[in-house]
C-alpha cells in the first residue's frame, strides 16, 4: 500500500464511505456494554467488567474494519463513489455557499494590486501533497521533480518579488495529473487545458484531485481483494474476537437468535410425540447443533429487518434482506403459477413457453413489493387481468374458445387472495420453498450440484437455485468464520455437562 493509505484522515473517509449506515447503530445497540452479561468466547470465558469510553471506540473501530474488509472480500461489485450533498439540500446550500465565498476571495486577492498570494500559495501546497500522495514507493523522480516545482518556499520567495507564474504552476500541476491519473480521467484533463480563468482552472484541479482519489482508493480496493479473500476466515474471527474482548455483551444477540432456534426445535419435537402413539415422552430429546443452527439461518430470510439481526451476522445483513425480498417475489410468482395452472391448466397446455410469459407479466409488477407503500392487492389484481387478457389471446389464435366471464373472475379472485394470511396455496409454496432451502444447508460443503426442486417451483427453478446458492455461499462462509463461537454458545445451552470438543467438534464438521 502507498503512505497514503495509512493517514488518519484518508482511513477515516474510507470508512465512513464504505461501511454500513448502521454501524453506529451496531455500536450502540449489539455491542453495548453489561456489566451482567456473560461472554462467549471460542477459548475460554472472562469475568464480566465495566468498558470505557476509549474500549467502545476501539470496538466500534474495530467494527468498522471488519465490516469493510468483509464487503471488499465478498462483493465483486463494491467501489468508492464520489458523492455530493444535493443542491438543493440544506447542506448542499451551505457548502455552495461557503466555497463560493473562499474562490470569490482567493479571486479578488489575486485581482489586488499588487496580487495578495497567501492563499494561492496554501492551495499550491495541499495540491502538492495530494499528487505527492498518488505516487508508488520507488517514484523517486517525479516525487523531486513536484517538490522542486512546487516549493513553497520559493514560490513565497517569488512573490515577495510579484514574480509568481500561476498559469506555469497550474500548467505543470496539470501535466502532472495527466500522468498519474486513471484513463477514465482524460476528458476531465483535456477541460482543465481549456480553461482560461485561474481561479476557476484551481477549482476545477482541485475537483479532478477528488476524483482521483476516489480512483486510487478502488484500485486498492481491487488489489486488496484477493488477499482479503485468502485470508478473510482467520481476519474476521481475529477482528470479532477483540471487539468481543472490547464489550463481553456482544454475542447477547446471537445468544438469543440460538435459543429461540432451539425452542422451536423443542416445540417440534413435542408436536411430532403427541402426535405419534406410543412414543415416550418422558425421555430427554437429543437434538442436533448442525440442525439447531441451520434453522437459525431459514429464520433470517423471514427476519423482521426493523430489529437487530444477530452480531455475527451484521456483515451479511444487506445480502440476507436482499435475498429475502427476492424470495417473497418468487414465492408469489409461484403461487400464480399454481394457481393458473390449477384453473386453465388445459387452456395453457400447449403453450410451451407460458411459465415464462407469466414471469414476464408478474416480475415487472412485483417491483418494489417490499416496500411499504407497495400495494401487493393492487398489483395482484393487474397481474390477474393480464393473464386472462394472455390466455384468451392463446385460446384465439388457437381457434378455441376464450374463457367464460365466471372463469376470468375465479381465476383473478384466487390471484388477489393470495395476499391473505394463512392462504393455503401461499403455505404451501411457502413450506417448499422452506424444504429446497433445509435441502440445501444439509448438503456437504463439497457438493456442487443442486437437491431436488419440489413440486410447484419449476417455475422459478432458475432463479431459486440463483438465489439458493448465493444463500448458501453466505452461509456456509459464516459457519467458517464463527464456527467456534456458535460451538461455545451451543455447549451452553445444549450440553452444559458435555466438554467443549463434542459441540465444536460437530459445529466445526458441518
Amino acid at each position: 500500500l502507498n503512505d497514503d493509505q495509512n493517514s488518519d484522515s484518508d482511513s477515516s473517509r474510507l470508512s465512513e464511505s464504505t461501511a454500513a449506515s448502521s454501524d453506529s447503530e451496531y455500536s450502540r445497540q449489539s455491542f453495548n456494554s453489561d456489566s451482567s452479561s456473560k461472554p462467549s468466547s471460542p477459548a475460554s470465558a472472562s469475568p464480566p467488567k465495566v468498558i470505557t469510553f476509549d474500549e467502545l471506540m476501539a470496538a466500534t473501530r474495530n467494527l468498522s474494519n471488519w465490516t469493510l474488509a468483509h464487503e471488499i472480500a465478498v462483493n465483486a461489485n463494491f467501489c468508492i463513489k464520489h458523492e455530493d450533498f444535493p443542491q438543493n439540500s440544506f447542506a448542499g446550500t451551505v457548502k455552495q455557499i461557503v466555497h463560493k465565498a473562499f474562490w470569490d476571495h482567493l479571486e479578488s486577492e489575486l485581482n489586488e494590486d499588487p496580487p495578495e498570494y497567501e492563499h494561492a500559495i496554501k492551495l499550491f501546497e495541499e495540491i502538492k501533497e495530494i499528487l505527492l500522495s498518488f505516487l508508488t514507493p520507488g517514484a523517486n523522480r517525479i516525487h523531486n521533480q513536484i517538490c522542486e516545482v512546487l516549493d513553497t518556499d520559493l514560490i513565497r520567495q517569488q512573490a515577495e518579488h510579484n514574480a509568481v507564474d500561476i498559469p506555469g504552476l497550474a500548467n505543470y500541476i496539470i501535466n502532472t495529473m495527466g500522468k498519474l491519473c486513471a484513463p477514465v480521467r482524460d476528458n476531465d484533463i483535456k477541460q482543465l487545458k481549456a480553461t482560461d480563468n485561474i481561479v476557476e482552472l484551481l477549482r476545477q484541479i482541485f475537483h479532478v484531485l477528488d476524483l482521483m482519489k476516489v480512483d486510487m482508493a478502488n484500485y486498492t480496493i481491487k488489489s486488496l481483494r484477493p488477499y482479503l479473500w485468502h485470508n478473510l476466515v482467520d481476519y474476521e474471527r481475529t477482528k470479532f474476537q477483540e471487539i468481543l474482548e472490547e464489550t463481553p455483551s456482544a454475542l447477547n444477540l446471537t445468544t438469543e437468535w440460538i435459543k429461540e432456534s432451539i425452542e422451536d426445535e423443542l416445540s417440534s419435537i413435542s408436536d411430532e410425540s403427541s402426535s405419534s402413539p406410543g412414543a415416550d415422552s418422558s425421555s430427554k430429546p437429543i437434538i442436533s447443533p448442525t440442525l439447531v443452527l441451520n434453522n437459525g439461518y431459514l429464520k433470517l430470510l423471514q427476519w423482521d429487518y426493523c430489529k437487530t439481526i444477530p452480531e455475527t451476522l451484521i456483515t451479511d445483513e444487506v445480502r440476507l434482506q436482499e435475498l429475502r425480498e427476492k424470495l417473497n417475489q418468487l414465492k408469489i410468482i409461484a403461487c400464480i403459477s399454481l394457481i393458473t395452472n390449477n384453473m386453465v391448466g388445459a387452456a395453457i397446455v400447449d403453450v410451451p413457453d407460458f411459465a415464462d410469459q407469466l414471469k414476464r407479466i408478474s416480475v415487472p409488477l412485483l417491483e418494489g413489493m417490499n416496500k411499504k407503500s407497495f400495494d401487493l392487492k393492487e398489483a395482484l389484481n393487474a397481474i390477474g387481468v393480464q393473464i386472462c387478457s394472455k390466455v384468451n389471446k392463446s385460446l384465439t389464435e388457437r381457434g378455441l374458445p376464450t374463457l367464460s366471464e365466471e372463469m376470468q373472475s375465479n381465476l383473478m379472485g384466487q390471484i388477489a387472495h393470495i395476499v391473505e394470511k394463512n392462504n393455503p396455496v401461499c403455505s404451501l409454496i411457502d413450506k417448499r420453498i422452506q424444504l429446497f432451502l433445509r435441502s440445501l444447508l444439509a448438503l456437504p460443503g463439497v457438493q456442487k450440484c443442486m437437491p431436488t426442486m419440489p413440486g410447484g417451483l419449476s417455475v422459478i427453478q432458475t432463479e431459486m437455485e440463483f438465489v439458493g446458492s448465493q444463500y448458501a455461499s453466505i452461509v456456509n462462509f459464516n459457519k467458517k468464520v464463527y464456527g467456534p463461537f456458535y460451538a461455545n454458545i451451543l455447549r451452553k445451552l445444549l450440553f452444559p455437562e458435555a466438554p467443549i470438543e463434542k459441540a465444536e467438534a460437530e459445529t466445526a464438521g458441518n
